[in-house]
C-alpha cells in the first residue's frame, strides 16, 4: 500500500480533534488508575494506530505519544519507515505469520500475540540476525492467551494450559525478553471476569518467570476493567483516532 502524505507539522483541524480525543482518554485512564490504588504504578498507553494515516502518527507523535501499535505488517514496515525520525516504539497486536518474523523485528519494540512455538523459533532467530545487523535490542514478547471458553479461542491466543510451555521458550530463547501476557476480552462476555482470569494467569507465569510482569489489555471500551485487574499495557484505538478511515 501507498501511505497518504504525512502531516506537514502545522495546527491543523485533525490535530485539534486528536488533542481533545487523547486527553480524555487520558482522564479515564488516571480515574481508574486512582480508583484501583494505583497512581504508583500506571498504565503504559499504546494508541493503535491501524488503518490511519503516517500523519495522524506524526500528530500523535507532537502530542506526546511514544508507543504506538500496529496489527498488519505491511502497513506497519512503511509508518515506521517513514517516521523513522519521531523514534517511536512500535508495538505489534495483530496474528503474526512465522514467515513475517524477519520484517517485524526490523521496527517493532515488542510483539503482543505470540502465541505458538514456531513463532518464537521464528522471531528469535530473526532478532539475532537483526542484531548482528544492526545491533537492535532484545524484542519484548508478550505471550496471547485466548479468554475464550471453547477452546479454539476465535479472538485468538494459545489456550492457558500453553502458557507455561510458551514462558520457558521466551526466557531462554536469544534476543528475545519475556515481558508477560496479553489478551482480548471474549464478545459480549464480562470483561472483569476476563481480566481477573489474565490476572491470574499472568500470576502463575510470574511465579516461574518473575521478570514476566507485563499485562497487556484493555481496549476503548474495557480500559477501566483491565486497569483494576493490573494492566500494565492499554491498547486504545477508537477513542482516541475515531471511526476507521473509508477505503478507496
Amino acid at each position: 500500500m501507498t501511505a497518504p502524505a504525512a502531516w506537514d507539522g502545522r495546527d491543523d483541524d485533525r490535530l485539534a480533534e486528536l488533542r481533545v480525543r487523547l486527553a480524555a482518554v487520558r482522564r479515564r485512564i488516571d480515574a481508574a488508575t486512582a480508583g484501583a490504588g494505583r497512581q504508583e504504578a500506571p498504565p503504559e498507553l499504546i494508541v493503535v494506530t491501524k488503518f490511519h494515516s503516517a500523519g495522524d502518527v506524526a500528530r500523535l507523535a507532537a502530542l506526546g505519544v511514544a508507543d504506538v501499535g500496529e496489527n498488519r505488517d505491511q502497513e506497519a514496515a512503511d509508518k515506521a519507515a517513514r517516521l523513522a525520525e519521531l523514534r517511536l516504539r512500535w508495538h505489534f497486536i495483530g496474528q503474526l505469520q512465522s514467515n513475517k518474523a524477519k520484517s517485524v523485528v526490523k521496527y517493532a519494540h515488542a510483539v503482543h500475540s505470540v502465541d505458538r512455538a514456531q513463532l518464537v523459533t521464528a522471531l528469535a532467530k530473526a532478532v539475532v540476525t537483526e542484531q548482528g545487523r544492526t545491533g537492535r535490542e532484545d524484542l519484548e514478547c508478550f505471550i496471547q492467551v485466548s479468554l475464550d471458553d471453547d477452546a479454539d479461542g476465535h479472538r485468538g491466543g494459545a489456550v492457558p494450559a500453553a502458557v507455561p510451555e510458551l514462558g520457558e521458550l521466551l526466557a531462554t530463547a536469544a534476543g528475545l525478553r519475556l515481558a508477560g501476557v496479553m489478551a482480548v476480552a471474549p464478545l459480549g462476555g464480562s470483561p472483569d471476569a476476563a481480566f481477573e482470569k489474565l490476572a491470574g494467569i499472568s500470576a502463575g507465569l510470574r511465579a516461574e518467570y518473575p521478570q514476566a510482569t507485563a499485562i497487556s489489555a484493555g481496549m476503548s471500551q474495557d480500559l477501566e476493567a483491565a486497569i483494576r485487574f493490573g494492566a500494565t499495557h492499554l491498547r486504545i484505538g477508537a477513542d482516541i483516532l475515531g471511526p476507521r478511515p473509508a477505503v478507496g
